[in-house]
């Protein structure tokens, strides 16, 4: 985003798109992908700067285990339900509630790392519009549902999330590229390889 808040068209900016933000169920492996990612693209030799969107929600989830006499350890563990919850009275209060402090951050390590490639694994749909304004390109992560759920169940969350909560709505924005995690550890990285290899050109 420019001055303002105004986002900068793409055509006006003087630095490469190297710009990736994940979707996909909760378990998918968006996560996971994400790691490969930068790992890839630290490899490679470009610099790599990871955004939450949800960051706020992480913010809230811990002050809300704070007051109720539980504080957490570990702030980005998932109280999922809770997350929900945060998650649809935020935006229901401010619908730009998450997006706006995400620009920022996105234009903030535009700023102090042109090249670098920005990594989101969280976006969720409400901000798909948003997101794909700011540059960045779409990936999908899917999984089969077993698949999903065994993950979900080794991650150590605080409480599973609901699949058909209003903030897990499927993602409708036109998505770059689809990856399928039904394989091993070894096939999601050389899709997460092929990525970089993509966005680097």
């Amino acid at each position: 985003m420019g001055s303002g808040g105004r986002v900068v068209p793409l055509a006006e900016r003087r630095y490469p798109v190297r710009k990736i933000a994940l979707h996909g169920k909760p378990g998918a492996g968006k996560s996971t992908l994400a790691g490969m990612l930068a790992e890839e693209c630290e490899r490679a030799g470009a610099p790599v700067r990871r955004l939450k969107l949800g960051a706020p929600l992480y913010d809230a989830q811990a002050l809300v285990y704070a007051l109720a006499g539980r504080p957490l350890v570990d702030n980005t563990v998932q109280d999922g339900p809770l997350l929900n919850a945060l998650g649809a009275a935020m935006r229901r209060i401010n619908p730009e509630a998450l997006i706006a402090p995400f620009a920022a951050r996105t234009q903030q390590a535009e700023g102090l790392s042109p090249q670098a490639v920005l990594i989101c694994d969280d976006m969720r749909a409400p901000d798909a519009e948003a997101v794909l304004a700011l540059g960045f390109r779409l990936v999908k992560v899917t999984a089969p549902d077993d698949i999903r759920m065994q993950r979900r169940a080794q991650r150590g969350d605080l409480a599973a999330g609901d699949d058909e909560h209003s903030t897990e709505a499927p993602v409708t924005a036109p998505e770059w590229r689809r990856i399928e995690n039904t394989g091993s550890l070894e096939d999601l990285r050389a899709q997460a390889a092929g990525i970089v290899s993509e966005v680097l050109r």
